[in-house]
């Protein structure tokens, strides 16, 4: 079993900044891939990024560029910086670790950009 919880979330202006943070507990050795998923309101949960054990990252075109996933394996956590924020990228943000076969998620956090 992985526990994640996340912190950071908040209320920001257009064109802010903010800085998730997810830290993992429980059964970690086993962790490979973490990333962050989003779901806005009235739509499905979406890739943000991921990172694997290697440092390898993967983005969604949405986020290139503005975002950047980081991750420390000896402390066991994983980053989002997310500058140049807009109003679409208003959701609540969810930590998520693999740790074959099984998939964990963190409770949640909420951004919100305004206009």
């Amino acid at each position: 079993q992985v526990q994640l919880v996340e912190s950071g979330g908040g209320l920001v202006q257009t064109g802010g900044s903010l800085r998730l943070s997810c830290a993992a507990s429980g059964s970690t050795r086993s962790i490979n891939t973490m990333g962050w998923y989003r779901q806005a309101p009235g739509k499905q949960r979406e890739l943000v990024a991921i990172i694997h054990t290697g440092g390898s990252t993967n983005y969604a075109a949405s986020v290139k560029g503005r975002f950047t996933i980081s991750r420390d394996n000896a402390k066991n956590t994983v980053n989002l910086q997310m500058n140049s924020l807009k109003p679409e990228d208003t959701a609540v943000y969810y930590c998520n670790c693999i740790s074959t076969p099984y998939v964990y998620w963190g409770q949640g956090t909420q951004v919100t950009v305004s206009s």
